[in-house]
């Protein structure tokens, strides 16, 4: 593809972006970032992690990134007795054939909810990683597809302890981003209040696709192509190298997360409408693509305050390694 083709290609591609964008802000207002995350999540291939507190629109975000690309959803709620089986799927012995059936899990959808994914135990986590690393599962030594696109949007609350089980840092190494979606607006509460009852929802029930899946697998095509100089290479593997020297953390970034920072910033280059990654775009996504796969020195009492220190202290070795010109 000639330059002049590859722009224009870009160019088209964020229209579509956009126009998806759009949709999901129909029923998630006020949050134009937590969009542009998880669009840029969706187009670059990989899986979101929301931490936040019950109520602020998680669960209206999955659906409506499901409802705006025509695709599939299921929503699994994890709690202590959920099996390995109840996500990924068993096979069933068939009387009249004799024959062992596989019937699929929840997994088996484009956009899957993996509602407060904190509270059932690490057997159960541990299903997803095959799914969330290669988009298949292994059942019984046979392996099954995920129909593309696929994509887990895994929720937990950062402040309740109760009942849970922290992800391990496999699992919180197969998410491309992580990201909170905060309290709304006073301006965005209070149409809240005033909306007739059950607006939100019926407003989530007659979205309307914007894109097909197809449609969606051309832009993570596309994304794929985006440009990364050799100069901005260079860049993410000094700021990896030095996340696993800096005394504050025990684990830095892994190569998987030099390439999950990548490939954000090759969505959010197409988003706006480029074929070639600006070192702004890496510095724009760091903090999400990166800060939940380090771990701390030291040991937090608090999933949220252990989140704000390992930001800091990327932010502090970002601040301190220059950008590429």
């Amino acid at each position: 593809m000639t330059r002049l083709l590859a722009a224009e290609y870009a160019a088209s591609s964020a229209e579509l972006i956009e126009r998806l964008e759009r949709n999901i802000s129909k029923v998630l207002r006020g949050k134009p970032e937590a969009v542009r995350h998880a669009v840029i999540s969706l187009i670059g291939r990989g899986h979101l992690l929301i931490e936040d507190v019950p109520g602020v629109g998680k669960t209206t975000l999955a659906r409506a990134v499901a409802a705006s690309i025509g695709g599939t959803f299921h929503r699994i709620q994890f709690t202590s007795d959920l099996l390995p089986s109840d996500i990924i799927g068993v096979s069933i012995l068939d009387p009249k054939t004799a024959q062992f059936e596989f019937k699929p899990g929840a997994i088996f959808a484009n956009v899957v909810l993996a509602d407060e994914i904190n509270r059932t135990t690490p057997r159960t986590q541990s299903a997803l990683l095959e799914a969330m690393n290669d988009a298949q599962v292994s059942v019984d030594g046979r392996t099954y597809r995920l129909d593309p696109p696929f994509m887990v949007i895994a929720t937990q609350n950062p402040e309740e302890h109760y009942g849970t089980y922290p992800l391990p840092e496999s699992q919180m190494d197969r998410f491309m981003v992580r990201i909170r979606l905060d309290y709304p607006s006073a301006e965005d509460e209070k149409r809240l209040l005033l909306e007739a009852p059950g607006s939100a929802s019926e407003a989530l029930s007659h979205i309307s696709p914007v894109l097909l899946a197809q449609d969606v697998i051309t832009l993570q095509q596309a994304a794929d192509r985006v440009r990364l100089s050799p100069e901005l290479a260079e860049y993410i593997v000094v700021v990896a190298r030095e996340t696993r020297r800096s005394p504050f953390l025990t684990l830095g970034v892994s190569p998987r997360g030099e390439l999950a920072w990548r490939n954000v910033a090759r969505a959010a280059a197409l988003a706006d409408g480029r074929d070639f990654i600006l070192p702004d775009d890496l510095k724009a996504v760091a903090l999400p693509a990166l800060a939940h796969r380090l771990v701390l020195a030291h040991q937090s009492d608090s999933t949220g305050r252990a989140r704000e220190e390992a930001e800091r202290a990327l932010t502090e070795i970002l601040g301190r390694i220059p950008v590429p010109g």
